[in-house]
């Protein structure tokens, strides 16, 4: 039986790589959420044909269903943040699928745990502000936290069956536009130039975070509540330190 997933955020990088994956095994898509982007949500709703979209800019809202009305087999749509909840409960899907950004998403994780979904989480801020609260609630309505986010996907598949008790987690990072910065050099940088990621572009807040390395802080925070690893057990290292530790070109 083929799956079917509610995406809340599809139109960011996770949400369009997450529909890739869905095309690619040929999920079905009950739900999608977005907060402005009309036009790529149209495109999505015109493939995916979901059941129920959740637009949370009023004005997008309209926009959308301006452009929809009048169509066969439209979706329902929904508004808000109260609309985005709604979709995180509704049956229909299996798995609810978090690529909301930000904090908004924290209320959308609860609702689908609440609901009893399989919770697909991409959202950081779930486990960053809400994970002593989120954890218990999933055990309490045993539902499972997936995480979908590369790092901690990584770690996840790593420990699957694992029995053994964990001694250490690496969260592994890049370093972002400065990862080939000397400490002497790293005194003198703008943010222009910590705005120039030399790989991705996430917006300025998260391409930020990623320079001064606060979003490796977050993700650790994630990682103890995920897995249950005190956060002194949790390492933050570059890619860079790993290859030199390899070697032996440290020492």
């Amino acid at each position: 039986m083929s799956k079917v997933i509610t995406l809340l955020g599809s139109t960011g990088s996770i949400g369009t790589q997450s529909l890739d994956v869905c095309r690619m095994h040929g999920y079905e898509v009950f739900g999608l959420s977005a907060n402005s982007s009309v036009d790529k949500l149209l495109a999505q709703i015109a493939e995916f044909h979901p059941k129920h979209v959740a637009v949370t800019d009023p004005a997008a809202f309209e926009k959308l269903s301006a452009a929809l009305a009048g169509q066969a087999n439209a979706p329902k749509l929904l508004k808000g943040a109260d609309g985005l909840r709604e979709l995180a409960t509704m049956d229909g899907a299996g798995t609810v699928l978090n690529a909301v950004v930000g904090i908004a998403g924290l209320d959308a994780s609860l609702a689908a745990i609440e609901s009893g979904h399989d919770l697909a989480l991409a959202n950081k801020e779930t486990l960053v502000a809400g994970g002593c609260y989120v954890m218990p609630l999933a055990a309490r309505h045993k539902a499972p936290i997936v995480p979908i986010d590369s790092e901690h996907s990584a770690i996840f598949q790593c420990l699957a069956g694992e029995k053994s008790p964990v001694r250490r987690l690496i969260v592994t990072c890049s370093g972002g536009a400065f990862r080939d910065r000397s400490r002497e050099e790293l005194a003198h940088v703008t943010v222009e130039q910590a705005l120039k990621h030399p790989q991705w572009r996430m917006g300025d807040k998260i391409t930020i975070d990623s320079a001064t390395l606060v979003n490796k802080g977050f993700e650790v925070i994630e990682a103890h509540w995920l897995f249950g690893v005190p956060a002194e057990r949790i390492s933050a290292v570059s890619y860079t330190h790993l290859r030199a530790h390899e070697t032996g070109a440290y020492l």
